[in-house]
């Protein structure tokens, strides 16, 4: 699955275009090393991202099309 679509999916980014905008700026990391939006996420992959001065570290544990909005913090864990 693309990354930004992930990040909407999973509600780590409320919007797809917000997602591909952070990800056009450098601010999102997957396994260490800067990411674009069409970068394929699979299950086990670190996704780092940078709110500002705050950072979120979370593990990939699932990947799904779409999920409702209780099932969507089972797809990944903060680390």
């Amino acid at each position: 699955m693309r990354l930004d679509k992930f990040l909407k999916v999973s509600r780590l980014i409320k919007r797809r275009t917000v997602a591909n905008e952070a990800c056009d700026a450098g601010r999102v990391m997957v396994n260490g090393k800067a990411a674009k939006a069409s970068v394929q996420v699979k299950t086990g992959d670190t996704i780092e991202i940078q709110f500002g001065t705050k950072a979120v570290k979370v593990e990939v544990l699932d990947i799904q099309d779409t999920t409702k909005k209780e099932e969507a913090k089972d797809l990944f864990r903060y680390v």
